[in-house]
């Protein structure tokens, strides 16, 4: 009867798609690190350091849960995509919107931890 046709995704797209990957797990990664310094921290902190340890941490539970929240909007516009060519745009500008989002969060979060490191250090 009728063959049903395929629908390719062309290698292009899928090169675009595994670099972007790439990118916001690296970027990700990074704000990972990040996380787990401020809450090492706060284990070893007391008193107003504590407090700029909580900080850290609930901006670093913030950040977290925008990224998820991202992540569910980028979900939802994928499932809309109509064609192929959609579908890589909404990809692609996930990808750089939040490669963005985690640098800026990793440079938050890194001033933070250095100013919360050097409430710690001794004073001499």
């Amino acid at each position: 009867m009728f063959e049903k046709p395929t629908m390719e995704i062309p290698q292009q797209v899928r090169d675009i798609a595994e670099k972007n990957v790439e990118q916001t797990r690296a970027a990700y990664q990074q704000f990972q690190t990040l996380a787990r310094q401020a809450h090492d921290l706060l284990k070893k902190s007391s008193g107003d350091t504590n407090k700029s340890a909580l900080d850290v941490q609930g901006k670093a539970t913030r950040y977290a849960e925008q990224n998820v929240e991202a992540s569910f909007r980028f979900a939802s516009d994928l499932a809309q995509a109509r064609d192929l060519q959609e579908y890589a745009e909404i990809q692609t500008r996930y990808a750089q919107t939040q490669v963005l989002a985690f640098a800026q969060q990793a440079q938050d979060l890194s001033r933070m931890v250095a100013e919360v490191a050097q409430k710690l250090q001794p004073k001499t």
